[in-house]
Parts: C-alpha cells; sequence; structure tokens
C-alpha cells in the first residue's frame, strides 16, 4: 500500500508549515511560537482534546475513533527544538534566527505528524484514540523526561508509543528500525584535575603540571574502551574540552576537562562510569595531583521493544514495500530522549530515509520534503493497522 492519497495531497501543505518552523527556529523549551502554532492547528483540525504545557512547552493532541470498544490509545510522539548552529545551507527558507538552525529536521518531523494528525481528525477510521505527542527540548534538554513526568503516560492512559527520526544518507523513503538497542545512552563527564602551579620555565620541577596530568587522562581513557569493555559490545569515550591556564609562562594549578560517553548496555554503562573515575584518579596521583570527576547520566538507551519494532516494521512494509524495509537495523551511538517514554511504555523508535545529503548537526543539513509523504503516511497506517475499526 504506497502513500496515502490524503496525505499526498496535504505534501504541499506539510512542506510550507515546516518552512515556517525553519525560518524559526527555536531552542530547547523555549519553543513557544512552534508550540503555538501546533496548538492552534490541532484545534483547528478539529482534535477531541489540545493540552498545552506538558512537560514546560510540550502539546498534546487528543483524537478519538470512530469507535472506542478497542480500549486502545497509542501515542505518536515528535520534536520541535533546533539547535544553536549558524545555518549555512543557503536555502530560500533559511533561518531567520542568527546562530540558530533546525539541522537535525524537527521541522519536518513536526510538520509529518500535523498532516498525520489532520488525516486522523478528518477520517477518525479507528477504534480507539491516538495521542500525538509535540515534544520540546530534545536537543539535551530531556523534554522526553519532562514530559512523561508531567503525567503523560498516565493522563491519557497510553499504551504503546512511537518515535519517527529522519535518517541522512538512508535511501529516500525507505524505513529501518530493530527491536533492542536501536540508539545509544548519552552521559555528560566533568574531570577537574588539581596540581600545583609554578613559573613554566625557571621552576617546572617545583609543580604539578594539571596539563600534564590532563593529557595523560585523555590518553588513559581510551584504555577503558580498549581494555575494559567487551570488545563484542560498545561504548564511546570522547573529551571534546580541555581549559586550563592563564599565560605561556606559568603552569596552571587546575585543568578541567570534558565530554561525552555512548553505551548500548546498561551493564557497560556502569563499567564505563566507574572506570573513568578510577582512572582519572589513579594518573592524577602518578603525577603529584588528585583528579574529580563527576558523571551526570543524560539519555538512557533507546530501547525498542521487540513486538512493537515488528510492528512498526511490518506498517513500513505496507507503505514502501518490504525490500525499502530493514528490520534489523545496526544501532547507532547518536541518543534519543524518546528512551524516557520507552521505558514508560512499550514501543519503537523507526527511521525514514532521507537519501543522499549532509549529516544532522551539520549547518549545511537539507531536510528532504519529499519523505513528508512518507512519514506522515506511516503514522497513518500504524494507527490505523492497530486500531483497526473493524
Amino acid at each position: 500500500m504506497p502513500i496515502v492519497n490524503r496525505i499526498a495531497a496535504l505534501s504541499d501543505e506539510m512542506a510550507a508549515w515546516r518552512h515556517d518552523f525553519h525560518e524559526n527556529p527555536e531552542l530547547l523549551y523555549e519553543v513557544h511560537r512552534t508550540a503555538g502554532i501546533v496548538a492552534d492547528k490541532l484545534r483547528e483540525f478539529g482534535c477531541d482534546e489540545v493540552v498545552t504545557g506538558i512537560g514546560r512547552t510540550g502539546v498534546v493532541g487528543v483524537i478519538r475513533g470512530r469507535k472506542s470498544a478497542s480500549g486502545k490509545t497509542i501515542g505518536l510522539r515528535a520534536d520541535m527544538d533546533a539547535l544553536p548552529i549558524m545555518e549555512t545551507s543557503g536555502v530560500p527558507y533559511a533561518s531567520k534566527v542568527p546562530g540558530k538552525m533546525h539541522a537535525c529536521g524537527h521541522d519536518g518531523h513536526t510538520a509529518m505528524l500535523l498532516g498525520a494528525a489532520k488525516y486522523l481528525a478528518e477520517t477518525r477510521n479507528f477504534d480507539g484514540t491516538a495521542i500525538v505527542i509535540f515534544q520540546p527540548a530534545e536537543e539535551g534538554g530531556g523534554g522526553g523526561k519532562a514530559m512523561v513526568e508531567d503525567g503523560l503516560m498516565t493522563r491519557w492512559n497510553i499504551q504503546e508509543v512511537y518515535g519517527m527520526h529522519n535518517m541522512p544518507n538512508l535511501p529516500e523513503g525507505h524505513f529501518a528500525t530493530t527491536p533492542g538497542a536501536m540508539l545509544a545512552s548519552s552521559d555528560n563527564i566533568q574531570i577537574t584535575v588539581y596540581g600545583k602551579g609554578g613559573h613554566a620555565g625557571a621552576g617546572p620541577h617545583k609543580s604539578v603540571d594539571s596539563v600534564l596530568i590532563g593529557s595523560q587522562i585523555v590518553n588513559a581513557l581510551q584504555s577503558i574502551v580498549a581494555r575494559n569493555v567487551d570488545p563484542l559490545k560498545s561504548a564511546v569515550i570522547s573529551i571534546t574540552q580541555f581549559h586550563s591556564g592563564t599565560a605561556f609562562n606559568i603552569i596552571p594549578e587546575v585543568a578541567e576537562l570534558g565530554g561525552t560517553v555512548r553505551t548500548l548496555d546498561p551493564e557497560v554503562r556502569d563499567l564505563v562510569e566507574r572506570r573513568i573515575g578510577e582512572v582519572a584518579e589513579s594518573v592524577a596521583r602518578a603525577y603529584g595531583g588528585s583528579a574529580e570527576t563527576k558523571y551526570t547520566r543524560m539519555y538512557p538507551v533507546t530501547m525498542n521493544h521487540a513486538r512493537e519494532a515488528g510492528l512498526a516494521a511490518d506498517v513500513a512494509r505496507d507503505i514502501v514495500g518490504a525490500d525499502r524495509v530493514n528490520d534489523k537495523f545496526i544501532p547507532m551511538m547518536g541518543a534519543e530522549d524518546f528512551s524516557f517514554m520507552l521505558e514508560a511504555r512499550p514501543g519503537a523508535m523507526i527511521l525514514v530515509g532521507m537519501g543522499d545529503g549532509n549529516e544532522c548537526h551539520h549547518p549545511s543539513y537539507v531536510f528532504n520534503d519529499n519523505i513528508l509523504g512518507h512519514g506522515a503516511s506511516f503514522w497513518v497506517r500504524l494507527i490505523e493497522t492497530r486500531m483497526a475499526a473493524g
């Protein structure tokens, strides 16, 4: 079954919505304009209930089917926030806000779910309730967690929840998912190294060099992945910040390191957290200094539920054909706070292919409007398949 005809007819409208969101990007929880437009459109579409302010600035729309005998309630989630990036794409609808850009396609995700909501509110050809979820602050703010903690799942008795993300360099209109780990956990590390300041030229032997210690820690941390983590499992430790010193001829007393950790397994996550602290402190002691490690858990592993991942793949096959659906996608080390929703309810994340182009988070990233119909059709067919009216 190809793209839904009514959805195809909405393609230009969805593209116009997306271009408007793209021109006016907003960060984290400050998505007031975007959320306001989303809420207004859901009311215009005739949703039975539209609630704002869930998870601070999230929006929820309730669409009841023609029948309610099934008692099923399924959530569909899109994210709304942009990134702090200066856009260089050159598209006619480029960001009007300096230093902010939809460089991850959340404008497209929002437009696709709005298109699906319009169709579902018009047709209501299902038995149960569809909940359309528009989430703020996916890009590091934990908006998914905030919405769950604000009663998203319990208030509407959501039983299953699904998310979708665009995927550059997956062929246009193809879909991909997998049971189990789909995306990595994402954690932050901060290591503060304490030495003893001194004259860099005249008296380095009288000091304890925090820069030298920090450099050795950066190298030593890579041994955790190489020698502590099972080679059949995955972990990434990346130190991305190193701040120290005030002058060319002063050995600084303190150095500060920061970075990110990604894992696909909760046990590996525990191991890496413990070993980072042990390695940093032991290396610092070996050079006569000390180190304090702060490990902050951000997003858990995006863990698809096997049954729901299989159902999502089946729906995708109905839209684009079996040869365009990969249901054994190799997990990626990117992270998603949809993981918090999957911890709260069974569900799955699915990727929709963008075709060739720049990766997400790139200043020249361009969302492919050709996939708006694929994404919206997936949402529609998922609801109509999971809650067949009979």
